[in-house]
């Protein structure tokens, strides 16, 4: 493969969208100058969970959910909030490689650019941190994007989703996570889901096909005109997982996620060859390039998508106007996203009309927020934000001090 497809324009191109996220000509027809990046400030955090959650287990990431909150002041005092989330458990990246390559790379080629080329801004990330199969470090890069979309919108006066010409819905039904230690968990965890109003789960599978079936049944017992949603988080084996999906159909599970690492492209062709459910992509779909060769190769059915993962909310844009061109299924999910992370998830998915409950469980496992108006969760459902950028105010003190707390790097 020539290296130059890799390029982030040439990315975007595939889904017909450097031209439309070209920001520049909205701007340019309002009365404000020229806007650059003058600044930016990162803080290390890691948000305590309330729950167990098994990605966050561990040595380092056990304390609680790590998190760089990252703020982008303009040349006119214009400031954006994004975030980034890196997971180790489930990605390359962690909190210290993260804080390391912002500081050390990438804010240093970001000062001075046009805040409204966001070709060029991407491209600047690339070139300094040059991608391998696909992009490199997308959690961390996906915090500088967030961040960007927040302050155009606040430039422009207009929501995220407003820049891309959509609206969105009041509100988004999202889902209950279970990742039990034992099936004796399951009951009590269901309960808790129900008592805070949650009819759909999404249940955390592999790599046991005995405990695995038994727990969706449970789930489908206790909820049965639910939405339930299984990823195995890449966890099976060819053969597992071509054995799994009509019997996971059989229980009533609606979307089979992650049953393969991406690299068994075989695996996924048997797998939606079979038929037995929708065989949903997560792990691998980084940019629009990705996306467009897996759907060549017959390999998907659909996304399980995230800002987080492909790097920011312009190649998730590309991604989902992808899918939905091809007629392929959009899930709405996340990396266990807080505040900022998670009001972008919400805009995107509710400005494209993703129509099964999200993955977005955030407020199940933490314990703290740094907005002004933190997320409350009611009847299974969030509030998408409407204010200017990505609609959420963000108490700076509360950012500091929760930095000062926890990040002891």
């Amino acid at each position: 493969m020539d290296v130059n497809r890799r390029d982030f324009s040439k990315g975007m191109a595939l889904a017909g969208l450097v031209g439309a996220l070209d920001f520049r000509s909205l701007f340019a027809d309002s009365s404000n100058p020229k806007i650059t990046i003058d600044k930016i400030d990162i803080y290390p955090v890691l948000y305590p969970m309330v729950m167990r959650f098994k990605f966050f287990e561990g040595p380092v990431s056990g304390t609680g959910r790590p998190s760089v909150i990252i703020k982008i002041t303009g040349s006119d005092g214009t400031v954006g909030w994004g975030q980034s989330v890196p997971i180790p458990r489930w990605s390359g990246e962690t909190l210290e490689g993260s804080v390391a390559c912002l500081h050390n790379y990438l804010i240093p080629v970001l000062i001075g650019k046009d805040v409204f080329d966001l070709e060029g801004i991407h491209h600047a990330m690339e070139k300094e941190i040059a991608p391998d199969f696909s992009t490199t470090y997308p959690i961390t890069k996906a915090g500088v994007d967030i961040a960007l979309h927040d302050l155009m919108g606040k430039a422009l006066k207009k929501n995220v989703a407003e820049l891309w010409g959509k609206t969105t819905p009041d509100e988004m039904t999202i889902s209950w996570t279970l990742n039990p230690v034992t099936l004796d968990d399951v009951p009590g965890l269901i309960q808790k889901g129900r008592d805070r109003g949650f009819e759909n789960f999404n249940v955390k599978i592999s790599p046991d096909p005995k405990v695995d079936l038994e727990l969706c049944k449970m789930v489908k017992k206790a909820v049965p005109d639910g939405f339930l949603w299984a990823d195995a988080n890449c966890g099976y084996d060819v053969d597992t997982a071509l054995d799994m999906a009509p019997k996971l159909a059989d229980v009533g599970v609606a979307v089979f996620e992650g049953p393969l690492h991406p690299d068994y492209i075989s695996g996924w062709q048997k797998l939606v060859k079979q038929g037995a459910l929708p065989i949903i992509m997560d792990e691998g779909c980084v940019t629009p390039l990705d996306v467009e060769e897996f759907i060549g190769l017959k390999m998907l059915n659909g996304i399980s998508e995230k800002p987080s993962r492909c790097g920011g909310l312009t190649s998730l844009v590309a991604q989902i106007e992808l899918l939905q061109k091809n007629d392929m299924l959009v899930l709405g999910s996340g990396l266990t996203d807080p505040d900022l992370s998670l009001a972008a998830s919400l805009i995107t998915f509710g400005a494209f009309g993703v129509k099964h409950p999200c993955a977005l469980n955030g407020p199940q496992f933490l314990g703290t927020s740094v907005l002004k108006e933190p997320f409350i969760v009611k009847g299974g459902k969030l509030p998408v934000p409407k204010g200017y950028g990505l609609g959420v105010e963000v108490d700076e003190d509360k950012v500091v001090e929760l930095s000062a707390q926890t990040w002891k790097g």
